[in-house]
């Protein structure tokens, strides 16, 4: 119950502090809350079961083609647009999931990498082969404010209160899993399989079921991206994407669904910082530096993170709170009689 009361409380606040941003920081906020579901479910499958992906853009992707197909197929009110495409979303990138898990049954470390990283790579093929609008991709139906809320918000605020409350809905569970009795049975298979075949637990069901609750707030943060942009397109769910997804993990610190906020702020705002700043420069200059110099700072400071601390944010913040309390302690002197 604590849960849910926290995940409200703090979605609550989300969208209040909407009111407080420009219409293009409440577009970056509703890009930052897709990526948040990706990672929130990539954190909770790398920290809990030590499964690498590579490939969570991917089943981004399959989310945000099922939302844009099932969302524009209903001819009805704009929730039940929504609530449908909402559903294929999760659906279509849990039976990937499915058959991502039961593969990772099977394999660990560099093969389970290499695997997912081989999806990424085949996603242009393949949105050219099937019916998926190849190069152009499909597009997704626009969701305009709702007539009580035209005079009040823009249409880019209407659009992060959505992004917000599907993260919500796609995180909280991943919290609960993470606290109870399925996170348990992840961290004794993540410690020793074997140990964890002897007290009754199947790893590889814990693998795949791992590897579905990841992809499911994945699939949902593709239909967010659908919802912000209006289009999915296979060029935006690349490998660069994808590897910026494991950055915000680790960034964040892996299992932490907080560092996963964290990091996800901080890869959605930071390139456009550094995009801003090269700008800036002489147009030589710039030319070199752009889309380069976003990738040479995220370089450098995970690097310098995972050096200073190997737990990422999380594990700072954690230090920070439990060094609070020190620097207002009475000292106690004591008396020798």
């Amino acid at each position: 119950m604590r849960i849910f009361l926290r995940a409200l409380i703090i979605t609550l606040l989300a969208i209040g502090g909407t009111f407080a941003l420009d219409p293009f920081r409440n577009y970056q906020l509703a890009l930052a809350a897709a990526c948040f579901a990706a990672v929130a479910g990539l954190t909770v499958l790398v920290g809990l079961t030590g499964q690498l992906s590579l490939g969570h853009a991917v089943l981004m992707a399959a989310g945000g083609y099922g939302f844009a197909f099932a969302a524009s197929a209903v001819d009805g009110p704009w929730p039940l647009a929504l609530a449908a495409g909402l559903i294929a979303a999760a659906v279509v990138s849990a039976l990937l999931g499915l058959l991502l898990g039961a593969a990772a049954a099977r394999l660990r470390g560099p093969y389970l990498a290499g695997l997912t990283l081989a999806l990424v790579i085949a996603l242009p093929a393949a949105a050219n082969t099937l019916p998926l609008g190849g190069d152009q991709g499909a597009p997704a139906p626009f969701f305009p404010v709702p007539e009580p809320l035209a005079a009040l918000i823009a249409v880019e605020q209407w659009h992060a209160w959505l992004a917000i409350a599907v993260a919500a809905i796609a995180v909280t569970p991943l919290a609960v899993l993470r606290s109870g009795r399925a996170g348990l049975r992840m961290r004794a298979v993540l410690d020793d399989e074997t140990a964890a075949s002897l007290s009754a637990v199947d790893p590889g069901a814990v693998k795949t079921g791992a590897f579905v609750a990841s992809a499911v707030p994945a699939g949902l943060g593709g239909a967010v991206l659908a919802i912000a942009t209006q289009q999915v397109t296979p060029g935006g769910y690349g490998l660069a994407f994808s590897l910026l997804l494991v950055v915000a993990a680790v960034i964040g610190g892996l299992g932490s669904i907080g560092g996963a906020a964290i990091g996800s702020v901080l890869v959605t705002v930071l390139p456009w910082a550094v995009d801003e700043l090269a700008a800036l420069a002489p147009d030589a200059l710039g030319r070199r530096l752009d889309g380069n110099l976003a990738l040479l700072l995220f370089g450098a400071g995970l690097i310098a993170l995972t050096t200073t601390w190997p737990g990422g944010a999380a594990r700072l913040l954690d230090r920070l709170r439990a060094a609070r309390p020190l620097r207002f302690a009475t000292p106690t002197t004591t008396t020798e009689r």
